[in-house]
């Protein structure tokens, strides 16, 4: 699938980028389907290898649905192309975000949960680069719009971020403060985040750093967990946080 969007360049000059996403891998659940989760690989993975690992979780009554990022280049590796959701180049506080290629994987998620039936559970979650998506979407969710100006269509229960961070938190704050409506969404929506003391690649502060805008802005259901040691990778104790803390905030049955 693809998406065309406009945006606006330096000065008044618009420029379109088409970006085209890869193979979208589903988990069927094994149980009654009461939660579907979008789940986001990272840079320059793709939603084959973590299809297999959540296949093996004890969480019989979700449906993952893994899609691959589109193929485009990355400041950070050089404008080489890989899977990316957006472009991204060193991590800052002040560094430019890439809003369109954002809302344009933000939309692609959206519209692969829009079609799940109306009594199951919606969330998003991702690794790295994924979870940094997952979390523009609880900013897209929570003010009802993508960055764009668009309705964000979703009603979403909850968001993972597994060794992430906040994309555009500058402005998170401000954007939901304004409206009663936003903070009620941000309230309502439950989000984990997990981050490894060792990470090497997106370092502890940052996961630390996007709790606490989040926490600023309304989010206030949110849990927090740091690992002691680890690197950019995830650990079996990690996904049984996971399990249970999605058994927990989406009432599924038979999570052991």
């Amino acid at each position: 699938m693809s998406y065309l969007n406009p945006s606006t360049g330096s000065g008044s000059r618009t420029s379109r980028m088409t970006f085209e996403f890869g193979r979208t891998y589903v988990v069927r659940p094994k149980g009654k389907h009461q939660a579907t989760i979008v789940w986001l690989h990272g840079l320059g993975d793709n939603g084959s290898s973590w299809s297999q690992l959540l296949e093996s979780l004890p969480l019989p009554n979700i449906k993952w649905i893994c899609p691959t990022a589109p193929t485009r280049p990355v400041a950070i590796l050089g404008g080489f192309p890989c899977t990316a959701w957006f472009d991204v180049g060193e991590l800052s506080d002040d560094g430019p975000d890439d809003f369109e290629g954002l809302d344009a994987s933000v939309a692609h998620i959206a519209n692969l949960l829009s079609t799940e039936p109306a009594d199951v559970k919606l969330g998003i979650g991702g690794f790295s680069m994924g979870a940094a998506t997952a979390l523009y979407s609880a900013t897209c969710f929570a003010q009802g719009k993508y960055g764009n100006g668009n309705t964000y269509p979703v009603n979403l229960r909850a968001i993972i971020g597994l060794s992430g961070w906040l994309p555009g938190s500058r402005n998170v704050r401000n954007k939901i403060e304004g409206s009663l409506e936003a903070a009620r969404r941000a309230s309502s929506l439950a989000i984990l985040l997990c981050h490894g003391s060792c990470d090497e690649v997106v370092p502890y502060k940052y996961g630390e750093r996007s709790t606490l805008v989040l926490n600023s802005a309304g989010f206030r259901n949110l849990a927090f967990k740091k690992y002691d040691g680890l690197g950019h990778y995830t650990v079996p104790r990690e996904m049984d946080e996971v399990c249970n803390w999605l058994n927990a905030r989406l009432g599924l049955e038979g999570c052991r």
